[in-house]
């Protein structure tokens, strides 16, 4: 089932609103032509490359396996990541000791230092690293609830006062995989929509993946985050291991409980409506050099 309703674009709309990209910059690199664009499947390995240079910058865009970095001075480059790339944080915040969830966390607004090796007019990124503190107010701006910004406030403000223009998304297609009560393993139907949903996403030029995870009104609000969070963990696994969707291609995940409902909560049908993970498939517009 494949929808896009008017409330999660609001919810996506809001969480994109919320992480800004720098704009109004000139561009040090020059734009890769067509001719030489490769994609990260195709990329030799390291030891055919010759060193890049060090990019230092906040992330203003991604689209499929590139990612823009913007530096303090107006400087734009884009960088290629694969499966080689090494993702590190100190002190592991958000689970960041697993490589996918740390490719997952690589959204706008977050600086990072690149080390990046170079191969034609491509730069592939070697190694990608970035603070705890930075991820974290970055991820608060993201996933961010009133609660969350009244704790850390000053953090919050000051990382938004180092972002510029915001980039929004298209939302392509949604797709719902549901789950039975206070459960989080996927029917073979549901794996059988993810693998297809990946496979037309796969077909869209810069496509990412956003996965949200949802529960019905019964319980209570922190049985029901959590059952939300292990949903779409579930369903990002999949679509990774089975589905052989890219970890840099997806956003990071979340789980908004019972937020959002997509039917009424006080039938069966509406809630078995609201137990759902929702796969969006998105691409970034207006987005220079990528």
């Amino acid at each position: 089932m494949k929808s896009v309703s008017m409330t999660s674009k609001a919810l996506l709309l809001a969480a994109t609103l919320a992480v800004p990209a720098t704009g109004a910059f000139a561009q040090v690199n020059d734009r890769p032509s067509e001719s030489v664009l490769v994609q990260a499947d195709r990329l030799p390995s390291r030891d055919q490359m010759t060193a890049g240079p060090e990019v230092e910058g906040i992330i203003s865009a991604r689209a499929g396996d590139r990612m823009q970095v913007t530096a303090s001075d107006g400087t734009r480059t884009v960088v290629t990541i694969d499966d080689e790339t090494e993702i590190k944080s100190k002190g592991g915040f958000l689970g960041l000791s697993s490589k996918d969830r740390a490719a997952s966390s690589l959204f706008n607004g977050l600086p990072v230092k690149v080390k990046t090796m170079q191969y034609a007019n491509v730069l592939v990124a070697d190694e990608i690293r970035f603070s705890n503190d930075d991820l974290e107010t970055a991820a608060m701006i993201f996933n961010g609830t009133d609660q969350r910004f009244a704790q850390n406030e000053a953090a919050t403000e000051a990382l938004r006062g180092r972002m510029g223009d915001i980039d929004q998304y298209n939302i392509k297609s949604t797709t719902n995989v549901y789950f039975d009560t206070g459960r989080w393993n996927l029917s073979p139907e549901a794996q059988n929509e993810l693998c297809s949903a990946a496979s037309q996403a796969e077909s869209m030029d810069n496509a990412l993946l956003l996965v949200v995870g949802y529960t019905d009104a019964d319980g209570s609000q922190d049985y029901n985050q959590e059952l939300s969070e292990k949903r779409a963990g579930r369903v990002v696994n999949y679509l990774q291991q089975a589905c052989g969707w890219k970890p840099y291609r997806m956003l990071t995940p979340t789980g908004m409980s019972e937020a959002d409902p997509a039917a009424d909560n006080e039938t069966e049908y509406g809630k078995a409506q609201n137990r759902r993970v929702a796969v969006n498939v998105l691409v970034s517009k207006g987005l220079d050099g990528l």
